[in-house]
């Protein structure tokens, strides 16, 4: 009985941790609040509540009234609830809150009068058009703006100069077409407006954003890179613009600039990168590059050039590139790859080949290969030659070749191979293949693909797998054992001149 009475006391607390917790709300010691599936902002939220998220609701006008007994709320998180309108000063009076963000919503402008302790706006998916002059005043504590997918279509200087401490502006996916300068905000670090309408950046724009240091205009219709950018500069991404020409001459006191970003441009050639001492990743994929570019910076840890025009690899392209980890040149069209050309890069892990017209893998390549991927090529043959000083390789990718056989010592001079594709090869099925099979396994080697083409009968069978050529060449090698013995009963020869074999190969046969 006294079980019972109990449970009937603790039953109305069922929706949280504490006693006076809203329904369809759970709220916990450390005075958070979380609420789903509301039709308006609870009344009963407990006066201690410092975080407050409701979240796939629906709220459509916010007003003071729904916030008169929570002053103290630091963090107020509304998410998807449909929330159309935002009542003037219903944030005002909350002097500690430092959190506001109202995402997915279908605001049509910036709330007004948000108080002054305010740290982080988040108004990502609303519906917002227009910036006011009004809508940020006396937000000097504001680090991070956030207004991705709105609407809004210009970027005004006066409207943000208020923002004294902002460190990270995002606007991406809007519909921006032009912005003015110079911007003033001296402690921004990192500034997106990716996917939105720009054609031109004013040479001015940069003048006060000397604290900048990750800048993306990635996604608009530049057609030339901004100038007058600043030299505290990290980051800089320029893809999905209409880029012909690229002027470094222009950007050679980014001293600082490690990442530059370029791909999915119209560029057909690249000179003069070396002017950016410290890069250390250049991204250029997409677009029309015929040659590799020329004096690249010696620091330069990751190069991507695939989807190109390139036809050729020569030593010269890569001469003083001794830190290159990351080699991306798959998608284009070489067909000629000089022996030895990454020799120089003694730090090479990763190198892919895949999709162009290579008749057979690239000689003396890094012993430091960790990677290697030559997918969609016209290589037919596997010599130990080409592999023989990949001690390190950890996966090669030979799919969709003209491949039929593989080379057991390349096999065995790959000592810590573990992964291996093989499919969409012609593979002529001989027991020798089984060899290799046996070969990989020992090693650990996840291969995957290998199905015959040749003989006829064996099509579509897998030499790794499949039993019943397993069976065939068991039975072919114990015939050609036993025909060495006969022959050895039938001509008894002299000990003295008996060699002894330390090779344990047998015969290949083609699988009847």
């Amino acid at each position: 009985m006294r079980l019972l009475y109990a449970f009937l006391v603790l039953l109305p607390l069922s929706n949280g941790l504490s006693p006076h917790c809203p329904g369809r709300c759970s709220c916990d010691s450390a005075q958070l609040v979380q609420c789903y599936r509301l039709m308006e902002v609870p009344s009963g939220i407990p006066s201690t509540t410092k975080k407050l998220y409701i979240s796939h609701s629906k709220i459509q006008h916010l007003q003071l009234s729904h916030f008169i007994r929570v002053l103290a709320l630091e963090d107020f998180i509304l998410l998807a609830s449909g929330t159309e309108s935002v009542e003037s000063d219903t944030f005002k009076a909350m002097s500690t809150l430092k959190t506001l963000e109202l995402w997915k919503n279908k605001l049509r402008r910036v709330p007004g009068a948000l108080p002054a302790s305010l740290e982080v706006l988040n108004l990502n998916d609303n519906s917002i058009n227009v910036l006011h002059g009004s809508d940020f005043e006396g937000l000097k504590k504001l680090k991070i703006l956030e207004l991705k997918n709105n609407l809004i279509s210009s970027l005004s200087p006066s409207t943000l100069s208020p923002l004294v401490s902002l460190q990270s502006l995002m606007l991406d996916s809007n519909n921006v077409e032009s912005v003015a300068g110079p911007l003033t905000l001296p402690h921004l670090k990192h500034m997106s407006m990716e996917n939105n309408k720009l054609y031109l950046i004013p040479d001015n724009f940069f003048n006060s954003l000397q604290s900048l240091q990750f800048l993306s205009f990635s996604g608009n219709f530049l057609t030339k890179m901004p100038t007058n950018l600043p030299k505290s500069l990290l980051s800089l991404k320029m893809e999905r613009n209409q880029l012909k020409v690229v002027s470094f001459r222009d950007t050679k006191h980014l001293e600082n600039l490690s990442h530059l970003y370029l791909s999915e441009n119209l560029l057909s050639s690249i000179d003069g990168a070396q002017l950016l001492a410290n890069l250390t990743t250049l991204e250029l994929s997409q677009n029309r590059l015929q040659t590799l570019p020329l004096r690249l910076p010696a620091r330069l840890q990751k190069l991507d050039c695939s989807n190109n025009l390139i036809q050729r690899v020569t030593a010269q392209d890569f001469q003083d590139l001794r830190d290159l980890k990351h080699l991306f040149l798959d998608n284009n069209i070489v067909s000629w790859f000089e022996a030895g050309a990454l020799q120089r890069c003694s730090q090479l892990s990763n190198l892919a080949l895949e999709q162009n017209l290579l008749l057979s893998i690239p000689l003396r390549l890094p012993g430091t290969l960790a990677r290697l991927d030559l997918k969609g090529n016209a290589i037919a043959d596997i010599a130990e030659r080409e592999l023989r000083d990949l001690k390190q390789l950890q996966v090669l990718n030979l799919r969709n070749n003209k491949i039929s056989a593989l080379d057991l010592k390349a096999l065995e001079g790959l000592p810590r191979l573990r992964h291996l594709y093989l499919d969409g090869n012609p593979w002529n099925c001989t027991c020798s293949l089984l060899r290799a099979r046996e070969v990989l396994k020992a090693k650990g080697t996840d291969v995957r693909g290998g199905q015959c083409a040749a003989p006829a009968e064996q099509q579509g069978e897998s030499w790794m797998s499949s039993k019943k050529i397993m069976r065939q060449c068991e039975h072919h090698l114990r015939l050609t054992e036993k025909s060495k013995e006969t022959k050895k009963k039938s001509k008894p020869e002299d000990p003295s001149s008996v060699r002894i074999s330390l090779d344990d190969d047998y015969d290949d046969y083609e699988i009847d």
